[in-house]
């Protein structure tokens, strides 16, 4: 988005909490208000230092991506400042899939975010959803509604080729937790006919969940690459022979577009998908890859060794996955959307003035 923003020929910086430092990159400002120690620091402290660098820049659109900001977009409409929040998932639905907390606890805290959100987001100026669903949550409480989707930008991994290696190997590459299949997806390279390794990139969501996985028998057949940067996705797309998406069919997951099932698809990777409704019309309609039982690691195994026991099939499926990226499902599509909702919501703030 700050690409296209920047590129479009507005100033853009782009506020981060990570203590890298400031930089500029692709034309953005990144302006860092320094690093957090742990979530609580996030959510309590990193708030006001960013509010601190926002009311610094005088920005004419603030645009926010964490519902713990959206204190701070009520007081720059105050200011008289356009403000968007950027909604990636149904946050007061996402709550109760949390683990950390008690039940009762997660309801009553999906309740309280869902009337604060509510309450918040009818001050601003508009808001962006990932999906359709989300969009529909805002319905009726937002001034202006733009769907966005986070789709790959075309170029990306068009060019990678797939190697063969000397062991078959399979790629995730996100967040690691158990509600994201990580333990299926370990022992269904286990259990396949083939001798498939599994490429893992990402962070683990928890040092429990962590240690739990890393004690498993089947760990063995894993290649943990931890955090990497976009080489480091690039090469594991480039050696691996299909990417797994094998969500578990939490309500907040069923209804999402997961970046990751188009970036395989952008690099001509067959995917392995979870068997929900709404990823049905994208790798069922399309014929990208195998959908599966995401609590199975059977299933998931037997769509593993289909793909090595018929190589003709599997290239088709990556073949059809590119295809789709670059006819419909990326961010030229996307970025279109983006820069009209921006030039709506500025000149109508224009004309209040």
């Amino acid at each position: 988005m700050c690409v296209s923003i920047a590129a479009a020929g507005w100033r853009c910086a782009l506020v981060v909490a990570d203590g890298k430092g400031p930089e500029m990159t692709s034309g953005v400002e990144v302006i860092d208000a320094g690093a957090s120690r742990g979530r609580l620091d996030r959510i309590l402290r990193a708030p006001a230092r960013i509010r601190e660098r926002a009311l610094a820049m005088d920005a004419d659109c603030y645009h926010l991506h964490d519902p713990e900001l959206l204190p701070i977009g009520i007081q720059l409409c105050k200011f008289g400042k356009c403000v968007i929040f950027d909604s990636h998932e149904d946050v007061p639905r996402h709550m109760l899939a949390k683990r950390y907390a008690w039940p009762a606890l997660r309801r009553g805290l999906s309740l309280g975010l869902r009337v604060y959100m509510g309450h918040a987001c009818r001050r601003l100026d508009g808001i962006i959803a990932a999906t359709e669903h989300i969009g529909s949550t805002f319905a009726g409480v937002a001034k202006d509604i733009a769907v966005i989707r986070n789709f790959p930008r075309i170029g990306e991994f068009a060019d990678i080729t797939h190697a063969s290696g000397r062991h078959p190997t399979v790629c995730y590459v996100g967040g690691l937790s158990r509600e994201r299949g990580l333990q299926e997806m370990c022992a269904a390279v286990a259990a396949s006919r083939h001798g498939v390794r599994l490429r893992l990139c990402g962070r683990f969501s928890s040092t429990a969940f962590e240690a739990a996985t890393k004690a498993m028998p089947e760990w063995q057949h894993v290649d943990y690459r931890g955090i990497v940067d976009r080489a480091g996705i690039r090469e594991a797309f480039r050696e691996s022979i299909a990417g797994l998406v094998v969500l578990h069919p939490l309500d907040v997951y069923t209804v999402s577009l997961p970046v990751k099932m188009f970036e395989y698809m952008s690099a001509g990777l067959p995917v392995i998908a979870s068997n929900f409704p709404l990823w049905r019309t994208v790798i069922g309609d399309h014929r990208c890859g195998i959908l599966v039982d995401p609590s199975d690691p059977s299933s998931i195994a037997c769509a593993i060794d289909r793909l090595m026991d018929d190589p003709d099939e599997a290239r088709l499926m990556g073949e059809r996955g590119r295809a789709a990226v670059q006819e419909r499902f990326n961010w030229a599509k996307e970025e279109s959307v983006l820069l009209s909702f921006y030039r709506r919501l500025l000149g109508r703030r224009d004309m209040m003035m």
